[in-house]
């Protein structure tokens, strides 16, 4: 069955052309969207599978984006696309359902394998998922259909099956948090850090969530190595 287009959303037209580019290599159909009212314009008249939306955009910031698209298309899966690394409501745009992040710069192969990890989660049957590695990206489904408590117990089976890796606790952090409870949180990432102490993803979590502001985003897994693939990187920082 052939997957429905992407759609890019973004006010750099060179970031707009190198991601559709890309997508093309995988064979996925893709239009754009140069503002927040744009997008939602299209995906009035538009069917699609996938956003990559920008957050920092003149006009319609992607934040409100996606609060609107939650109301007219809450079926469609987003990938966040962060210019510092940085989303200042973490919380409130996991609780709508952006549960995948990139941060630019970014490379054709960090989107490739983002998109690809997306869209075969969906294909995931519930009944069928034994491991760990099914367990997590089921939990990430239902964050995404902000099944909140669906989400905590497949990561609570992923620890079940795999108790001595950070990926599941440092997820249940970030879901305790959607749930206000920030203790539980801290709790959950630590566990993941005395797991492995180089785990990046609860470092800045953890982090993030005793700063006073608590911006920047909530991080659910490692991503490409940023080292990697410097000739490919695209985006502006």
């Amino acid at each position: 069955m052939k997957e429905k287009p992407v759609l890019v959303v973004d006010d750099e037209k060179n970031i707009r052309l190198t991601l559709s580019q890309t997508l093309e290599s995988l064979g996925l159909g893709t239009d754009t969207a140069v503002n927040g009212e744009e997008a939602l314009d299209k995906l009035k008249m538009k069917e699609f599978g996938l956003i990559l939306l920008d957050l920092k955009m003149p006009g319609m910031d992607g934040m409100e984006v996606l609060r609107q698209l939650r109301k007219i298309r809450p079926d469609i899966r987003v990938i966040i696309i962060t210019a510092y690394g940085t989303v200042e409501s973490a919380v409130e745009a996991m609780k709508l359902g952006a549960v995948d992040f990139i941060q630019k710069p970014f490379s054709p192969e960090e989107i490739r394998e983002l998109v690809s990890q997306v869209l075969d989660r969906e294909k995931l049957e519930e009944q069928k998922a034994l491991d760990y590695t099914a367990h997590i990206q089921l939990a990430k489904r239902c964050v995404a259909d902000r099944q909140f408590d669906a989400a905590v117990e497949h990561a609570r089976k992923a620890i079940s099956l795999e108790h001595t890796r950070p990926e599941a606790f440092n997820l249940l952090g970030a879901l305790m948090e959607i749930r206000r409870n920030v203790l539980e949180a801290h709790k959950y990432y630590r566990t993941a850090l005395e797991l492995d102490p180089t785990y990046k993803p609860a470092m800045d979590n953890l982090n993030r969530s005793t700063q006073w502001r608590r911006q920047g985003e909530i991080v659910l897994d490692q991503t490409v190595d940023k080292g990697k693939n410097k000739k490919e990187k695209t985006g502006k920082s």
